[in-house]
């Protein structure tokens, strides 16, 4: 298992940013298809990808494409989003949760506030 191990590293080429830079340059000028360039380089389809989507980044010192810029920013937004959400739902909980114990316990809230605040009024 070893041996086979060693192999494998062996076997693991690298290259130059520069040489993925040109790469993903001919593929993006539309000069070479994927697959020429696949083969012509030896080269795996989703190695080719992937330096096509670190490229997109600037990962090749190179200006980050728009698209990409874009793509990280509505990331950005949705993860934004989705704490938010989370955070008002769990408000919304409390909110519930206190409403309840305070009817246990005798105390009434002005039922303008609390309809609209279980009901989930207001801006969305």
């Amino acid at each position: 298992m070893e041996e086979r191990k060693d192999l494998a590293m062996r076997n693991q080429r690298s290259f130059s940013l520069e040489f993925k830079r040109w790469i993903v340059e001919e593929l993006l000028s539309g000069e070479s298809r994927p697959a020429q360039l696949c083969r012509r380089y030896n080269i795996s389809s989703s190695v080719l990808y992937h330096w096509k989507r670190q490229y997109s980044r600037g990962k090749f010192n190179n200006e980050p494409t728009e698209e990409a810029a874009l793509k990280e920013r509505v990331q950005q937004l949705e993860r934004l989003v989705g704490r938010l959400t989370l955070e008002n739902e769990f408000l919304k909980k409390g909110l519930q949760n206190s409403l309840n114990q305070s009817s246990r316990n005798g105390k009434s809230w002005p039922a303008s506030n609390t309809s609209s605040a279980i009901s989930g009024g207001g801006a969305h």
